[in-house]
């Protein structure tokens, strides 16, 4: 677990590792990140792309190719569209219950 701050005050949380156990299996070395969870109060302050950044040097450390994230794919899409907007594409898609997820990737390098 890593936790952010901002002016001595958590910020957010980032937990990696393997992949979560309704995701599809990696066909290849990766880090998945579990957890990321920010604290709203800390909202433009960019928090969780630091965090992602931090994962993707996690990852270069390793020598690992990618890192993935599964997130809530419901309602307008915006959770989606953020990973994206930090350099994560989309790859598939899956259901848990009634709750619809999206998996994406970003390549080491990318």
């Amino acid at each position: 677990m890593r936790i952010a701050l901002v002016d001595g005050q958590p910020a957010g949380c980032l937990v990696v590792g393997a992949a979560n156990p309704y995701v599809t299996p990696a066909a290849e070395p990766e880090l998945y990140v579990q957890v990321l969870v920010i604290d709203q109060r800390f909202a433009g302050h960019r928090i969780g792309q630091a965090m992602l950044e931090r994962a993707m040097q996690e990852a270069t450390a390793k020598g690992v190719g990618r890192v993935r994230v599964d997130c809530y794919a419901g309602d307008d899409g915006r959770l989606v569209k953020y990973y994206e907007s930090t350099g994560f594409t989309r790859t598939e898609t899956f259901t848990v219950g009634d709750w619809p997820g999206q998996i994406l990737e970003r390549r080491l390098g990318a």
